[in-house]
């Protein structure tokens, strides 16, 4: 062999090789930026969950566990089950972004409707409650005035809902020697509270609300539904990063009470490997099931990041009273595309 056929062969040599080094260098910087996306784990890996059906879509938004300071995120579906996102337009897949709208860190537990082709975003943030706009389900969420519903009082948790008759309702949770439940009537452009109506609705009164042995006592994230002539309002009870977090509800016959808790709370079923079950919201699958979402701790030893979980649930007819909400035990996980 030639002096110069051998050099060149080994100058082929360490070509291929230092190929081969930066693939590997190129595939470790690939698995190093996944590592740490919300979808690597294949769940949705967000808090206090709620559900926007739009022309065939179904639409997650929630507290994001992975960056809570930066907005709010937004997953699409078609059935349910399978989510591609976060895919939101206000920018690195939020619907909503700091810097677009009232708040600069805490953004939790929106809640999303579509009233006269507009979209509202009812959400925490710097823990008050403030109201955005968009033209999509997708964002960006903005204000043309920054500002929060109450700038004076702390408040957290926003629901709203729309009655029979066209009245519209917030439910939302105010600092008060704990975290009580308030509701109200809201005015006709949604972005404001007819002040006169505030009223307490829920607060601790139940032994399993302080099952944390916490001193500050938590009735927190309500939900209302309304079956046959009763109102349900749902809301999580216990510090949230104890594992008894779970879901009661009250009844009554007015959209703001007063309410009757029902003696058979806490209503989801208890299990190990979803501690901490609670910040719910419902919404009908494919099939007309109703369908309540919520969240758990990521594990028996860790609060976060904390995963969107779905119950199928159900009235059953009471011999007295109104009828009971059940919830399944079986509890699945939306899965979020690769």
């Amino acid at each position: 062999m030639s002096v110069k056929l051998f050099t060149n062969l080994i100058l082929l040599f360490l070509l291929l090789f230092s190929t081969l080094l930066v693939g590997c260098e190129k595939d470790n910087d690939k698995y190093a930026s996944t590592s740490v996306s919300p979808s690597s784990f294949g769940n949705v890996l967000i808090a206090d969950p709620h559900i926007l059906k739009h022309e065939g879509f179904y639409y997650m938004y929630g507290t994001s566990d992975v960056n809570p300071d930066l907005g709010i995120p937004v997953y699409k579906s078609t059935d349910l089950i399978n989510w591609e996102g976060p895919i939101g337009n206000a920018g690195q897949g939020y619907a909503l972004l700091e810097g677009q709208s009232y708040g600069d860190k805490g953004f939790w537990a929106p809640y999303v409707l579509n009233h006269n082709n507009k979209f509202y975003m009812f959400y925490t943030a710097n823990e008050h409650i403030a109201v955005a706009t968009s033209d999509s389900p997708l964002g960006p969420f903005i204000q043309e005035n920054k500002s929060p519903l109450h700038s004076e009082v702390k408040e957290i948790d926003p629901h709203v809902f729309i009655d029979e008759d066209g009245k519209k309702y917030l439910y939302f949770v105010r600092f008060d020697n704990g975290n009580r439940t308030y509701g109200a009537e809201l005015n006709e452009d949604l972005l404001s509270i007819k002040e006169n109506t505030i009223v307490e609705c829920i607060r601790q009164s139940q032994n399993w609300e302080i099952a944390s042995g916490a001193q500050w006592p938590v009735t927190e994230a309500p939900a209302l539904l309304k079956q046959k002539d009763t109102y349900y309002l749902f809301y999580s009870g216990n510090d949230f990063r104890h594992q008894g977090y779970n879901v009661g509800y009250a009844t009554s016959k007015s959209p703001l009470g007063p309410w009757t808790k029902n003696p058979d709370n806490p209503i989801i079923p208890k299990e190990k490997t979803f501690p901490g079950t609670a910040g719910c919201e419902f919404i009908t699958n494919t099939s007309g099931e109703l369908t309540m979402i919520y969240h758990s701790h990521a594990s028996e030893t860790s609060v976060s990041p904390r995963k969107a979980v779905y119950s199928k649930v159900s009235f059953v007819e009471s011999e007295s009273g109104p009828d009971q909400l059940k919830v399944e035990e079986k509890k699945e996980l939306p899965k979020l595309a690769q």
